[in-house]
């Protein structure tokens, strides 16, 4: 049976749960409950701190398991692997400074830094031979420089407002862009191929839209070179021979832009259907 980490709390939580749900696994209903068992589909689910996942899943005391790319990064767990980028909870981890104070990021060079990521910060900095003070904090690291207890921080970085009202701005080249990963420990067990293959199947469902359309026959080159889909559109007669029906996967995003262009070269009927799942 595998047996599957999943966040029980935070911004990763609801989203992962959603997508296990939609790839057809039986999780929890109550928020409370911490193991659960889905017999039909043989998998045991474990609901854990967000931090710790990557650290049973890289000892082999759990198999795979959903947390961020930075929790990942920062727990450093040599038998933890990313197998798979899930496309939501996106961030990016960002040095910042007083304004005006520090630029590039080798000024750091003997400076303290503040952060609730210090495996993260660590290993960025070593691979460019930077020696910091790193003040490892449980949040609202953004503070540590006002209060005297760091020269700099890194932190995660959305639209800048929080820092900039702490008399900060960011600098030097992105830490980590992170978002939620897939990840397994040191060993592959049976039944993560079908995990991935069902997640994929939730994110090409996220991502893409079923357009139906009619077109006469002689327009479909142009049709194809508008909405080519992920292999080829299929294409079938209608009872009027200079017809054919047309069926093909775009992207969800822009998909109203792929509906006017259609129409403008002579598209007719077209339609746009939600696709609950897939296997490509």
């Amino acid at each position: 049976m595998l047996r599957i980490a999943v966040p029980n709390k935070g911004s990763l939580a609801e989203t992962a749960a959603e997508m296990l749900s939609e790839a057809g696994y039986t999780g929890r209903r109550d928020s409370k409950d911490l193991h659960i068992i889905d017999p039909q589909n043989e998998v045991e689910f474990f609901y854990l701190r967000p931090k710790d996942i990557a650290t049973y899943v890289g000892s082999g005391a759990l198999d795979v398991g959903i947390t961020g790319r930075d929790l990942l990064l920062d727990a450093r767990m040599p038998g933890a692997r990313e197998i798979e980028a899930l496309g939501f909870a996106g961030s990016t981890f960002r040095f910042a400074a007083p304004t005006g104070t520090l630029t590039e990021v080798e000024h750091l060079e003997g400076k303290r830094i503040a952060t609730s990521y210090p495996g993260l910060v660590d290993a960025f900095l070593d691979e460019r031979g930077i020696a910091v003070d790193l003040v490892p904090l449980d949040g609202a690291v953004e503070s540590a420089v006002r209060l005297g207890v760091a020269d700099a921080v890194a932190d995660v970085v959305e639209t800048g407002t929080t820092l900039r009202q702490a008399g900060l701005e960011v600098f030097g080249p992105p830490i980590l862009r992170s978002e939620a990963v897939l990840i397994a420990g040191p060993s592959d067990v049976p039944g993560t191929d079908t995990l991935l293959r069902r997640l994929r199947g939730v994110l090409v469902a996220r991502q893409y839209v079923l357009v139906d359309y009619d077109l006469p026959a002689d327009l479909v080159d142009q049709a194809v070179a508008i909405a080519p889909g992920i292999e080829s559109p299929t294409i079938s007669p209608l009872r009027d021979p200079g017809w054919v029906a047309v069926r093909v996967m775009a992207p969800r995003k822009g998909v109203n832009n792929v509906m006017d262009a259609l129409y403008a070269i002579g598209a007719r009927a077209i339609l746009v259907t939600a696709i609950h799942n897939a296997r490509l």
